[in-house]
């Protein structure tokens, strides 16, 4: 109930449009629930009345008629209009949630996407929500409307027959209970399949992801068989939830039956003694009302399905919603007009789980203006060391400072937009070529994309295009060489004006010598007056940079400059000899 009561929170933005979807529900249960009333009166006072003139009977046959028409009229109009209202504000909310949902993802930190799979976030984004969309559009005020039908039924039964009533909701606990039972298995059963559903296609991702190492491998037959195996799993979550949502309306007709049997037992037994506590016609507008009563009781049965169906998917929400945001802003955020450069280490200690440090006790720095080249063995925390600058994480112990402010304090949108990063696999979006440099980020001009490009040595490939920047390319940037993909999303970072630059030099390793000369030239041009940290795997960018920190297993074990380093006859030496004589590309 917990989770309900915060989801109908999203709704108060909306009160006074949800007062008039009340008063409409108001309004038409009591129009459409007297209907029953007349049908009385037209028995009783027209068919039955064989004391009055046949003329008169006639005449008031047609205009109660005439009133059944326009109040049945005006009451199933204004239904039609409340539907289009409620499901307004159901999609309003929906909206709000979804886009909460999508800002809260946006915010986490890279330690979350690095240990939850693309898959189950995609659960979490689209069927999550979707499965929120039917509860919330025709649910909530549905669930409201049905249940003042149901009393307004209740009270016009109670007002034209007491007795009659109370025979009919005698074994309505019962039915309640029963339903309650069916509800709770339902709820059990669509956790179930939420969760089954998120593994799938988590493996559905990282299968299609992985598609080219699974043909190149023969793994297909394995892959069908983790696949099939999830799949017969959600196939029998799903069969667990039809088995219990099918007894529903069963149970529905059931009692329906039951109370006809009672109002045909006891009404007809109270009518053929002469009773004047029951009429004809009461006896006809209560097999009217039964057929009423169980219409929105059946509805609502539905909906308390499409409720355990939604509680489930709300438990997976907000629990996405409620987790803690580990990289958080401070509330004071630092934010200066321009940022010299200087990077500095002062004992950090860093571990991406509990205690297997990363980094152990780094200290350094790094003067504005400075290319820093950053080299080890895998897994030597190269990389994180600009994973930390960035804070993609936060440290555990020490401090990380830009010009001598704790990266800690910064809003990690400030600081994003003032780091520049050039990465090994480079990302192309889906759009166009010049959508992928601006990134549609607002101030930069066509001009700006066109000199970013021009500098890193991207123009001439890009004017080849057949729509030049303007052309449209897939997410994969399907059509584009490694290298060009590279060189693209360098004029990306060059028209972000970055104060600070990372590069993993890596991005080289995999192109033909003419492309490397592009990239090489243009990564030159993009360090000139900037403060550069480049994971270096690269004998030129080792030898013409500033200087150098030899990393092995998260210690800096020396620091200096190409020929300081190469001098001393250790660890760095060592490494350098392994690049020598590694094949060039």
């Amino acid at each position: 109930m917990k989770m309900a009561k915060r989801l109908l929170a999203y709704s108060l933005p909306y009160w006074r449009w949800l007062s008039l979807a009340l008063v409409m529900i108001a309004f038409t249960s009591l129009s459409i629930n007297y209907l029953p009333i007349l049908i009385q009166r037209v028995t009783d006072q027209c068919l039955m009345n064989t004391s009055s003139p046949v003329a008169e009977r006639i005449d008031l046959l047609m205009k109660l008629s005439l009133l059944y028409i326009s109040i049945a009229a005006i009451g199933h109009g204004v239904r039609y209009f409340q539907g289009l209202l409620t499901a307004w504000i159901g999609q309003k909310i929906i909206y709000d949630l979804r886009l909460e949902v999508f800002r809260k993802v946006l915010r986490m930190h890279q330690a979350y996407f690095d240990q939850t799979a693309v898959g189950t976030l995609m659960t979490r984004v689209t069927s999550d929500i979707e499965r929120l969309q039917h509860f919330v559009t025709e649910g909530v005020v549905g669930t409201i409307a049905d249940l003042f039908m149901l009393l307004g039924i209740m009270g016009y039964m109670i007002y034209i027959s007491p007795s009659l009533s109370l025979a009919i909701f005698i074994p309505l606990p019962l039915l309640f209970a029963f339903l309650l039972y069916i509800n709770v298995k339902l709820r059990n059963a669509n956790r179930d399949i939420r969760d089954r559903q998120s593994r799938l296609n988590a493996l559905l991702q990282e299968d299609l992801t992985g598609m080219t190492t699974i043909q190149l491998f023969n793994r297909e037959a394995s892959a069908m068989v983790d696949f099939d195996q999830r799949n017969t799993h959600l196939r029998s979550a799903y069969f667990d939830e039809v088995h219990w949502f099918s007894l529903y309306f069963p149970t529905i007709e059931g009692g329906q039956a039951i109370s006809i049997l009672l109002i045909l037992a006891v009404g007809g037994m109270l009518i053929l003694n002469g009773s004047t506590a029951i009429t004809l016609g009461i006896f006809v507008a209560f097999l009217a009302y039964i057929r009423d009563f169980f219409r929105p009781l059946g509805s609502l049965a539905d909906k308390a399905g499409s409720f355990q169906i939604a509680m489930a998917s709300i438990e997976r929400v907000f629990n996405l919603l409620d987790r803690p945001e580990e990289v958080a802003d401070p509330a004071e955020p630092a934010n200066p007009d321009h940022i010299a450069g200087t990077i500095a280490f002062n004992n950090v200690w860093f571990a991406y789980t509990e205690e297997n440090w990363v980094i152990k006790d780094l200290s350094f720095s790094v003067e504005p203006g400075q290319v820093l080249a950053v080299v080890g063995a895998t897994g030597a925390g190269k990389s994180t060391i600009t994973n930390l600058i960035g804070r993609f994480y936060d440290v555990q112990k020490g401090a990380v400072t830009i010009d001598g402010v704790d990266v800690r304090n910064f809003r990690k949108s400030d600081l994003n937009e003032r780091l520049g990063y050039v990465f090994q696999d480079p990302f192309i979006f889906a759009g166009s070529v010049a959508d992928n440099i601006s990134l549609q980020t607002p101030g930069i001009s066509r001009s700006d994309i066109v000199n970013a490009a021009r500098t890193v040595n991207a123009h001439a490939f890009i004017e080849a295009m057949p729509e030049g920047y303007d052309t449209v390319m897939n997410e994969r940037g399907e059509g584009l060489s490694l290298g060009q993909k590279q060189l693209l999303v360098m004029a990306r970072t060059l028209a972000q004006e970055p104060e600070l630059l990372f590069v993993l030099d890596e991005a080289t390793a995999s192109v033909d010598t003419a492309t490397e000369l592009l990239i090489q030239d243009a990564l030159g041009k993009m360090m000139c007056n900037r403060t550069s940290i480049v994971i270096a795997h690269r004998l030129s960018t080792i030898r013409h940079a500033d200087r150098i920190l030899v990393m092995r297993h998260g210690e800096l074990v020396d620091q200096g400059t190409h020929e300081e380093l190469m001098a001393h006859d250790g660890y760095y030496r060592h490494l350098y000899e392994l690049l020598l004589h590694a094949p060039e590309p």
